[in-house]
This record gives C-alpha cells, structure tokens and sequence, in this order.
C-alpha cells in the first residue's frame, strides 16, 4: 500500500504560507528514491509552497510493488494538484555506491512514466545545478540546502527529512531559473 506522510513535512512547513491549489499552475520538485521520495509542489506565481511530503515504500516489498507503491503516490499527488512542470534530479552515480544510482533509476521511471501519462513537461536537472543556485554552490551539504530553502520559503525551521528539502529545491530551481511560463529568466 502506497504512503504518504505529510506529517514529516507538516512542522517546518505549517510557518509557511500554504497556496489553496485550485485553479494555480504549479512546478512539482521531485527527489527520487526508493524508501523515500521528496515531493513538492510549488506556486509559480506566488512562489510558495502548495504541498510537500515524502511517499514511502514498504522495504519488505517486492522491488515491483514498490515502485508501483512511489507511482501511485506521484499520481495522488498530480491528482490533487494542477502541475504543470515537474523538476527531476538527474540520476547520480557514486563508485563506491552503484546500486543506489540502480534503484534511483528505477523509481525516477515510475515519476517519469506518470509525467508522460499526463502529458507533463519535464525537465531534469542535476543536483549540483540545483544547489549551485540556491547557496551559489555547486556542493552544499544537506544542511545548507536545508537553510536554504527555509530561508526561501520562510520556514521557522529546516524542512525534514532531507527528501522534502531536495524536493522544495529542485522546484525552486524551475521557479527561479525561469524554466516557468509567466516567470522572467535570472528571478531570483
């Protein structure tokens, strides 16, 4: 069964103002994984958070349905909210841990896959581009991409876990970067 925790987002969010979803045209920020992917949804014209969280997978799963568990969390988050862009980490290999860049493979297809369905743009977009200009550099820890995004968003405290954080960053990056209809190039 397919999991959703907003809760793990909902502390450090609840500062933030929240835009109603309605009828707003929105980036979704995507960190993939396979016990967790970060989520969240973005107001391009306001620049605020409309939605964050984390969807899990049940590590006793088949590796099958654990996918199937992360596509059918993106589609209840697509369902419920009006995306018009969503922003994917490119895939990233360390060599001591090939296996991770295997498993984020697979579940960033899912997230793909369900993009395309719904005829989403995507654009993919590498971790170091990201962090590069929210803190100016290219290899901030988790930390500072953390304050990063609270000092963006507003956020009384840092955005846990780490997966929403990557999340609200990745969006941020097509907000900011000027990859949004409506949104003039170098905004920052």
């Amino acid at each position: 069964m397919m999991r959703r925790r907003r809760q793990d987002a909902a502390a450090a969010l609840a500062q933030s103002p929240r835009v109603p979803s309605r009828g707003v045209a929105g980036v979704l920020g995507v960190d993939p994984g396979l016990d967790r992917t970060g989520y969240a949804v973005v107001s391009v014209e306001a620049g605020r958070i409309v939605d964050a969280g984390v969807i899990r997978s049940t590590p006793q799963r088949p590796l099958a349905e654990r996918l199937g568990e992360i596509e059918a969390g993106i589609e209840e988050v697509l369902s419920e909210h009006p995306v018009g862009l969503l922003v994917v980490e490119d895939l990233f290999a360390h060599y001591r841990h090939p296996r991770t860049a295997i498993l984020m493979g697979h579940a960033r297809g899912v997230i793909l896959l369900a993009a395309a369905r719904r005829g989403i743009d995507v654009v993919s977009v590498s971790a170091t581009m990201i962090k590069k200009l929210l803190t100016g550099n290219g290899h901030a820890s988790k930390v500072q991409m953390q304050r990063a995004i609270m000092a963006t968003f507003g956020l009384s405290s840092r955005p846990e876990p780490a997966d929403v954080a990557d999340a609200l960053a990745a969006a941020s990056y097509a907000v900011f970067a000027g990859r949004c209809r409506g949104v003039p190039r170098g905004v920052r």
